[in-house]
């Protein structure tokens, strides 16, 4: 045997032992990991002295929970009666597990104290206000260790910055006992936590390149805060289009237009009627009806493409108006449209005008009443029908 054979024997022991070796190692790292994971964090309740009383389950908080049913085709029918009962498509299940205690051997994580008046409840299900696994594909994670919001969702964002859908961040206060959007500038520790990808929105459904990015984002995260990840295996796409064909049949913006008789409309006119019903000039120059709550109801814009603003307002002059109502993010379409009707017919009457439609055409309070049942009212009771109602967190983010 040559002295080259007996080096590559050599060598070939070593390698072999070195595989062994870091085998041998992954396999001690992960077993202290999922140890850390499982480890109880409360004491078992059977072999106390005394018994405790027993902790009362989660309140379910979201605002529009999910009937599972047939899915049924979004269609223009009327509107079904308050105490019908609803039907929705199949969405896929997101159920987050039973709160598990983390904790390392060596120290307790340094959670912020928790308000001792407040119960002692488990985490629960992820509002869907916050979360909806119809409208965002969900990764949860579980940390070992406690780690500030911010550290988070700052781990990621050179990969995620370039997504062309919204990503959602959430995590479970330990003090609150509540779920929460999580701050970019959170220094709160946090050990429980939800990403979801948006699925689709205004400009069209995800794409399957960024799917892949924010999965392989979301391992990297998991690797780095040392996370248990739970990624539920669905077919994205193909519900980002169920939900797409959704949107389009109910996405409608229901416009009323203003136009001058003879003189034009005076801009320090418009701006004292519109601020006189309440409506404030934004940035975007167009005024804007907010709620109570603060949502918008409808807005106020220029026929002509000059945008409104306040320095424009002293000298501008315009041949008309338009009232516009977004029928999926307003809540009670029908009347807060019939609000919307009473403030032009307000305006029409200070600023000799008239109501026309898109072709110029006179509205009779006929044909609004038309408007308001046939393209509000049935497209928003289409909304309800499939569990996402008009105005609602969901819709919202839907139809951003």
């Amino acid at each position: 045997m040559t002295e080259l054979q007996i080096g590559l024997i050599g060598l070939g022991a070593t390698a072999v032992v070195g595989v062994l070796a870091y085998n041998k190692w992954q396999e001690y790292r992960h077993r202290k990991l999922v140890e850390a994971v499982l480890k109880p964090e409360h004491e078992d309740l059977l072999l106390a002295e005394e018994p405790k009383a027993p902790v009362s389950e989660p309140e379910l908080r979201d605002e529009f929970p999910v009937i599972a049913g047939e899915r049924r085709e979004p269609v223009f029918a009327d509107a079904p009666p308050e105490d019908a009962p609803v039907e929705t498509n199949q969405a896929p299940v997101y159920a987050d597990e039973p709160p598990i205690a983390l904790a390392t051997p060596d120290a307790e994580p340094a959670i912020e104290e928790r308000d001792p008046e407040l119960p002692e409840l488990p985490a629960g299900l992820v509002p869907g206000t916050l979360l909806d696994p119809r409208l965002e594909f969900i990764v949860a994670m579980e940390l070992v260790d406690p780690v500030p919001g911010t550290q988070i969702i700052y781990s990621q964002q050179e990969a995620l910055q370039h997504l062309g859908k919204p990503v959602h961040w959430v995590a479970f206060n330990e003090r609150t006992r509540e779920w929460e959007r999580i701050a970019p500038d959170s220094e709160v520790p946090v050990r429980r936590i939800r990403v979801g990808l948006q699925l689709v929105d205004r400009t069209g459904v995800v794409s399957e390149a960024d799917v892949f990015t924010f999965t392989e984002a979301m391992h990297a995260v998991a690797d780095q805060l040392l996370a248990v990840a739970d990624m539920p295996s669905s077919q994205v796409l193909e519900q980002a289009a169920e939900i797409d064909r959704f949107c389009a049949a109910v996405d409608l913006e229901i416009g009323v237009n203003l136009v001058s008789r003879a003189t034009q409309f005076s801009g320090t006119k418009i701006r004292a009627l519109a601020e006189a019903a309440g409506m404030v000039l934004g940035d975007d120059g167009v005024f804007t009806r907010f709620d109570d709550d603060g949502r918008v109801q409808f807005t106020l814009q220029n026929f002509e493409t000059t945008r409104f603003s306040r320095e424009s307002m002293l000298n501008l002059t315009t041949h008309g108006l338009t009232f516009v109502l977004d029928v999926p993010r307003v809540g009670h379409g029908e009347r807060v449209f019939q609000q919307m009707v009473e403030l032009a017919k307000r305006f029409a009457e200070t600023l000799q005008g008239t109501l026309v439609d898109d072709n110029r055409q006179p509205l009779n309070d006929v044909q609004l009443d038309h408007i308001r049942r046939e393209f509000i009212g049935k497209p928003q009771a289409t909304m309800a029908s499939y569990g996402i109602p008009a105005g609602s967190a969901q819709a919202q983010r839907l139809f951003s």
